[in-house]
């Protein structure tokens, strides 16, 4: 549902309302506290973002809402442009984002979202000693931040006298030089002197609190360091990552009240966290740092409620493998969506958008895919502009976009692929494959033993193709939970298309397929290619790899009628 500007001659493009799906996610940010967060998780291209950016966030930010959109894959999303400018692949063509900037994105959002709290009278400065008591040890780190005072009194002074002493030196003091929780000048213009003290002192405490965190942090970093030089796991040192951010969120939750001050979160793109970079050896790795915060999000909500936080993603880990990583089935609460059924799709795009006759061509070409039909608008009309080499006609146009879709997504995103398959050839030389993962007759249990990179390439490729054959045999879907044998899992092929992001692991119906029918083309149309450009011993090579040890996934399509059935039931659950 990406927003792009018509032509002078035509209609501009509209965000069209999605009210089934609008009303489930509003309700649930009506609650001030919520025991699970929500994950609104589809292919890419179906207008999540756009839904939350154009339709919900404004309903969110009008007081008492307040909402922290935190958007991973850009920095400060606040147009509906940014929609369209996310990459259709989950492999960004620039530089993967650091772990540090990611990081200083979600904290500033939760700062912003408290100060709003503390502007509101809803936080004091008791709430936030309360809310780091309950798992910090505070009275060695508060003794220094007392100062000399603290020292003379060890015996008598209580984590209470302690925190209080901190306070005022904060308050009465430039500590921090943290702009954020500080009140400006017309920020308490018609509060009285009280209210203005209590604010004040809320926000001394925040900073402290922040201060008191980082020097706790700062205290694990050689333990730090070690863990990821010896590879071993330690919660709590994982955990001192995401201290400063968990906190907010347990004192947002806390102050939160309907029709008072009812705060929401919203990550999206929140895969992008788990892929981040991270090159400080006294950090924990992105991939640590992503499971922490939501298993702590999911904890703070179990135990306590929190405050409603939403989670959006076009990776299809989260349908199904992050509900398993992260305990049981309906860990989440799990809002997935397809966009558009056919039926729904013309009934929007005909007459106002595309002729009956374009429409036709468009759909059995492209299917559904919002982002599909929004490019193809756009191309639509520009194409009567003298510079733009592609004709009028609906046909050249959609073969002018398929051929931009091969070029520019599918041949670097299989690429990339390929380079995992070839990487996952060497983890088997060097033993890093478990055994399950190389069972008696699997197509790829005999890579290459020498580290020789062409010989390890052809077998990449091949190993490719292989399955992408066999996706076109199975006509572009598979069940991965059929037999219940999960094997389609276990092939590094297909883990490589879903963690470039050509593939879609869909929770329920448990298919796995491209992310829309355009891409499927293009993966139809790599293959072609990469055929041709064989030579005669890769030709010999690929026919004895289909013909001996080749895949064939055809039995995890359930029964004849399985392509139909899928069709119809490519629609969003967020009804249920």
């Amino acid at each position: 549902m990406a927003a792009a500007a018509g032509g002078a001659a035509g209609r501009p493009w509209r965000v069209i309302p999605r009210p089934v799906l609008e009303t489930v996610l509003h309700n649930h940010a009506l609650h001030p506290r919520v025991p699970q967060p929500l994950l609104l998780h589809g292919p890419r291209g179906v207008g999540k973002s756009t839904l939350l950016l154009n339709r919900l966030l404004p309903q969110w930010s009008d007081p008492p809402h307040y909402a922290a959109f935190v958007d991973f894959l850009h920095p400060a999303p606040t147009s509906p442009a940014h929609a369209t400018a996310a990459p259709w692949s989950l492999l960004a063509d620039s530089t993967p984002p650091t772990l540090p900037s990611l990081r200083l994105q979600l904290e500033s959002a939760l700062e912003e979202l408290t100060r709003a709290a503390v502007l509101k009278g809803a936080v004091g400065s008791k709430d936030v000693l309360a809310a780091l008591s309950r798992s910090h040890g505070l009275h060695t780190a508060l003794s220094r931040l007392a100062g000399p005072a603290a020292g003379r009194g060890r015996g008598t002074s209580s984590v209470p006298v302690l925190w209080a002493r901190a306070v005022l030196a904060a308050t009465s003091s430039a500590r921090g030089e943290d702009p954020t929780f500080r009140i400006g000048e017309g920020d308490a213009a018609n509060c009285s002197m009280e209210e203005t003290a209590y604010m004040q002192e809320a926000m001394a405490a925040l900073r402290v609190a922040k201060e008191l965190l980082r020097m706790q942090e700062g205290w694990r970093k050689e333990a730090l360091r070690e863990m990821n030089r010896t590879g071993r796991f330690s919660r709590p040192l994982v955990n001192s990552a995401t201290d400063w951010p968990c906190l907010l969120l347990d004192v947002l939750s806390g102050a939160a009240e309907v029709d008072f001050f009812q705060p929401k979160l919203v990550l999206n793109n929140v895969d992008v966290l788990k892929r981040a970079t991270c090159e400080d050896e006294t950090m924990v790795p992105a991939a640590m740092y992503h499971d922490s915060f939501i298993w702590r999000v999911i904890a703070l909500g179990a135990n306590e409620q929190c405050l409603p936080v939403f989670m959006s993603t076009s990776d299809g880990y989260y349908s199904s493998q992050a509900f398993v990583d992260f305990g049981f089935p309906n860990i989440f609460i799990s809002r997935e969506t397809f966009g558009w059924t056919q039926q729904e799709a013309k009934l929007h795009m005909v007459s106002e958008f595309f002729s009956e006759k374009e429409w036709k061509v468009v759909d059995e070409i492209l299917g559904t895919n919002t982002r599909h039909l929004s490019e193809i608008y756009m191309l639509k009309q520009k194409a009567s502009r003298p510079e733009v080499l592609h004709d009028t006609n609906i046909e050249e146009i959609v073969d002018t976009y398929l051929a931009h879709l091969q070029v520019s997504v599918v041949n670097p995103a299989m690429e990339t692929a390929l380079s995992m398959v070839q990487k996952f050839a060497s983890d088997v030389r060097e033993g890093k494959i478990p055994e399950n993962r190389l069972s008696f007759g699997a197509p790829w249990r005999h890579p290459p033993r020498t580290d020789n990179p062409d010989t390890s390439y052809k077998w990449a490729k091949i190993q490719l193709m292989d399955f992408v054959q066999s996706f076109v045999n199975a006509e572009f879907g598979l069940n991965y939970l059929a037999d219940d044998s999960l094997e389609i899992l276990d092939d590094p092929a297909a883990v490589a298309m879903m963690e470039v992001g050509l593939l879609y692991q869909q929770r329920e119906p448990s298919f796995m397929r491209p992310i829309t029918r355009g891409i499927q083309r293009c993966l139809a149309r790599w293959l072609v290619q990469q055929r041709l450009e064989l030579n005669l011993q890769e030709s010999i090579s690929f026919l004895w790899q289909r013909a001996i040890r080749g895949r064939s996934y055809r039995h995890l399509m359930k029964e004849v009628g399985y392509k139909l059935r899928q069709e119809n039931s490519l629609v969003s659950r967020s009804d249920e």
